[in-house]
């Protein structure tokens, strides 16, 4: 059963030749259209999607925290677009490293999962500051899952059998 799946996620030589599951590889596309538009949404739209789709409360201060904070979320934003660009080079170039980009989202979305709500759950759940659960706290369990799911599919090679015609 090993023999179907390629464990390599370093592949030599790196090329545009994707071997796993095309379903993972649909999955990949529709994945990264979706952060990339996160990632513009928090670029250049940091106080909608701050506050009318996070869900984070408006602070107040003098001086006003909220430039600030906009600024930051902002950058966040922007160094999620570099990662989807990244993900949109390996797609139209260099597929052989899909499995990877499925391990680095995977990192991303399991600490969202199991890490930040351990550190950060004030922050994103009490209340405190929000008017109610981030969608990325919420939703983070299930992308991760999925995200086990379609890596698996990215590593599945087809296994040829002596009746296959070369």
């Amino acid at each position: 059963i090993l023999k179907m799946f390629n464990f390599n996620l370093l592949p030599y030589p790196a090329d545009n030749e994707y071997r796993g599951n095309k379903i993972a590889l649909w999955f990949f596309i529709a994945f990264v259209c979706l952060m990339t538009w996160r990632s513009i949404i928090h670029m250049f739209f940091e106080q909608y999607g701050m506050h009318s789709i996070a869900n984070f409360s408006v602070l107040s201060g003098d001086p006003d925290p909220m430039p600030l904070i906009y600024m930051f979320f902002s950058l966040w934003g922007f160094a999620q677009l570099i990662f989807c660009g990244v993900c949109w080079i390996v797609i139209f170039r260099y597929k052989s490293f899909l499995p990877l980009m499925y391990v680095f989202w995977l990192v991303e979305w399991s600490v969202r999962a199991f890490i930040y709500p351990l550190t950060e759950k004030s922050v994103a759940v009490d209340g405190a500051y929000t008017s109610g659960i981030t969608p990325g706290a919420l939703g983070a369990p299930f992308v991760t899952i999925l995200l086990v799911a379609f890596l698996t599919l990215s590593l599945r090679e087809k296994v040829k059998d002596k009746y296959d015609v070369i």
